[in-house]
């Protein structure tokens, strides 16, 4: 499985936050590290998920699709 990167920092007003460099858009927040690795795990997750139904969506009726795993 491809490995991606998840910088946590400590918030000034307490808890932690996160985002993945390789994502754009992909953050997470928690009380402890790992809620807060936890919600960025599910962020990205939701991200890959509504990119992959928009390429669905906007390919044509005659496409092949196949699922590409990343060892």
């Amino acid at each position: 499985m491809k490995k991606l990167t998840a910088i946590i920092e400590q918030a000034e007003e307490g808890g932690y936050f996160a985002y993945c460099p390789e994502v754009s858009g992909a953050n997470g927040q928690g009380e402890t590290i790992e809620e807060c690795f936890e919600d960025l795990q599910l962020a990205i997750q939701l991200i890959f998920e509504e990119l992959r139904e928009q390429a669905i969506t906007k390919a044509s009726p005659t496409v092949i699709y196949r699922e590409i795993v990343f060892p």
